[in-house]
């Protein structure tokens, strides 16, 4: 019986992954293809190509599947080498068309001018630049992702701030991606990094896990060290909902985390004992808001996302406003609904190409400080990654806003 139920559970992954693997084999048959004839003329080398070539073809499908009939120990170093292979993967996939394109053109050229071209030697000398350049930005990529992040310092000037709140600073997270790779070892080091920069209040906003709350627990659980005088608030992303956001808004809460969900929160960011005016106390406050991920609505009704309903019963007199929103798509309802800056994450600047030249397909800013009518918006690169270990030209990053008066 034990056997049986065992050989029924291979059966049902091997289904699951038929399509995936289907696809993946199918690009890796075409860079043996394009790739391996040359290598093969050019170096003695190329029976590692080849090998590369199989075992990233045999493992990247594997980190997509949740459950798969593996020991527990071997577990976590297949998806370590299925994410490595994707990221490595990519970047020969790319530089390989470019190759095609490149040595066409040189084609094409050649024959208008009424020149010979030496396609041999082209062919060779590329191939060996494709297979160098993906594994050495793969590399750097590896270097960049796996560092504690740095500070990345931003002054946001708003028009008509309160003296009082010049000079209030929000420690930014964004795009943890706990998971497969990031584990609590590096959630550790930046909670160290950011409880050293003294801010005000800490901002995590969506994107934190890629996983189940029994999985990934412990993983999670070094946030609850994070310290800022306001405390720290979080917001939902997409994949929250992917792992269960209930569960999850449960756990943060549980470790002392703010949950804000299409709600708010007014900070007195000075003492009001003493002999202060309603004007100095007023004039001290701010208030934070934060809404559900922007697609949230299709995983629970009941989580749409909605930045007036986060300002419902708000304060009137309390004029500066902040939202947290997950993706930067929240921005224009948030600069209709009166918010003067929204800090968002969710696209990694990118993270690495090509994929940097599909964000702005889908989101209105890809990273930094940008201006939506007379709000602010600033988006994080992300302080973690998700799937490869690879961060290229989008450095990932720990935010200390300060809020400055814009006449200063």
């Amino acid at each position: 019986m034990h056997v049986l139920l065992r050989r029924s559970k291979m059966l049902i992954f091997v289904m699951r992954l038929a399509p995936l693997v289907f696809l993946v084999t199918l690009l890796h048959v075409f860079l043996a293809v394009r790739l391996l004839p040359a290598l093969a003329a050019a170096t003695a080398l190329w029976p590692l190509f080849a090998l590369l070539l199989v075992v990233s073809a045999a493992a990247m499908p594997l980190p997509f599947v949740q459950r798969f009939p593996l020991p527990e120990r071997w577990r976590k170093p297949v998806r370590w080498v299925g994410l490595l292979a994707m990221g490595w993967f990519s970047s020969l996939f790319v530089l390989a068309v470019l190759r095609d394109v490149a040595l066409l053109s040189a084609w094409a050229a050649s024959r208008l001018a009424g020149f010979g071209m030496v396609r041999a030697q082209w062919e060779q000398t590329s191939a060996l630049a494709v297979v160098a350049l993906a594994t050495a930005d793969s590399l750097v990529g590896f270097f960049f992702a796996r560092r504690t992040p740095p500070v990345r310092r931003v002054e946001v000037p708003i028009a008509g701030l309160p003296a009082r709140l010049a000079g209030f600073t929000i420690a930014q997270l964004s795009d943890l991606h706990v998971g497969p790779t990031i584990r609590a070892g590096y959630i550790g080091r930046i909670v160290d990094q950011v409880n050293r920069l003294g801010a005000d209040m800490i901002a995590i906003t969506g994107d934190l896990v890629d996983g189940s709350v029994p999985e990934l627990r412990e993983h999670v659980a070094p946030l609850a060290r994070l310290r800022a005088r306001h405390g720290t608030f979080v917001v939902t992303g997409n994949h929250e909902y992917y792992a269960g956001a209930h569960a999850w808004i449960a756990e943060l809460k549980r470790l002392g985390l703010k949950v804000l969900l299409n709600e708010h929160v007014v900070l007195q960011t000075r003492s009001v004992h003493g002999a202060q005016t309603d004007e100095e106390v007023l004039e001290s406050m701010l208030l934070v808001a934060g809404v559900t991920d922007y697609t949230a609505g299709h995983f629970d009704t009941a989580h749409a996302s909605d930045p007036r309903q986060a300002l419902h019963d708000a304060p009137p007199l309390v004029s500066t406003r902040i939202l947290l929103a997950h993706q930067p798509r929240s921005a224009p309802a948030a600069a209709e609904a009166g918010f003067q800056l929204q800090l968002s994450g969710h696209t990694h600047g990118g993270q690495f190409f090509p994929w940097n030249l599909f964000v702005p397909l889908q989101q209105p800013f890809t990273a930094g400080l940008h201006r939506l009518q007379d709000m602010w918006v600033y988006v994080s690169r992300g302080t973690g990654y998700w799937g490869p270990p690879k961060r290229l030209g989008a450095p990932s990053e720990i935010t200390l806003i300060t809020l400055r008066r814009a006449d200063d």
